[in-house]
């Protein structure tokens, strides 16, 4: 007699279960390794792409428990709805692989695996694709300003510092003022472009000299830098 596991939302034996799991374990593996590929950005954490991967197996194993049954789904999302999440996604795209890792497991827990495959590969593709032309990229590279004045007379210090950057910027932006230090010292933050030929260095130096030897910071490539 066959060994199987009966109950409300039908039948599905042993090997449904191990295929399932398997085939969730092996392609959010390979969608696990997909980010890891194709990551930029420095804020890489491995426990993010091992996140991926239990995820892929975990919805896979919810479905099998769902099945068609309606109130055992509505159960699972009143129980579900009690977890908090305090970790905050940094990038947009993380949240993309988040969703096709579920969706992987969702057709993988249906035994839907003709189109886990497919849409697993396929999806991958696309992201590998858009990595190695790098589609919809900007060509404009942009600096953040990070300039701190005396509050006294900060007026005059954001002329002297604007006067700067039209010398040696195509275009800024004031983006944020901040009191620091217990308001000792006002921070003002711009986002500018380099002109052709202007090196960060002289912007720094020609802002030091305007801002009563306070620090002065340009982080560059901020576009693919987590602030």
């Amino acid at each position: 007699m066959p060994f199987e596991v009966q109950d409300l939302s039908g039948t599905f034996s042993v090997g449904d279960i191990a295929i399932a799991l398997s085939l969730s374990f092996v392609l959010s593996a390979f969608i696990a390794w997909v980010y890891r590929f194709t990551h930029r950005n420095v804020s890489y954490s491995q426990s993010y792409v091992q996140t991926l991967v239990i995820l892929g197996m975990l919805i896979a194993l919810i479905m099998l428990v769902v099945g068609s049954n309606i109130a055992r789904a509505f159960a699972l999302v009143g129980a579900l709805s009690v977890v908090r999440f305090r970790n905050a996604i940094k990038e947009t795209r993380d949240v993309g692989f988040i969703f096709l890792v579920m969706g992987v497991g969702m057709a993988a827990g249906t035994r839907f695996y003709t189109l886990a495959i497919v849409a697993a590969v396929a999806i991958s593709l696309i992201i590998l694709v858009m990595y190695r032309f790098n589609w919809f990229a900007a060509n404009v590279q942009r600096q953040v300003v990070k300039v701190q004045v005396p509050p006294d007379g900060s007026g005059d210090h954001t002329r002297n510092i604007q006067d700067v950057l039209i010398s040696l910027t195509s275009e800024f932006e004031l983006i944020s003022i901040e009191s620091i230090r217990g308001g000792a010292l006002t921070e003002l933050m711009y986002t500018v472009r380099l002109k052709k030929g202007t090196e960060p260095g002289e912007l720094i130096g020609r802002l030091g000299e305007r801002t009563g030897g306070q620090r002065v910071t340009v982080l560059t490539g901020y576009d693919q830098t987590d602030l």
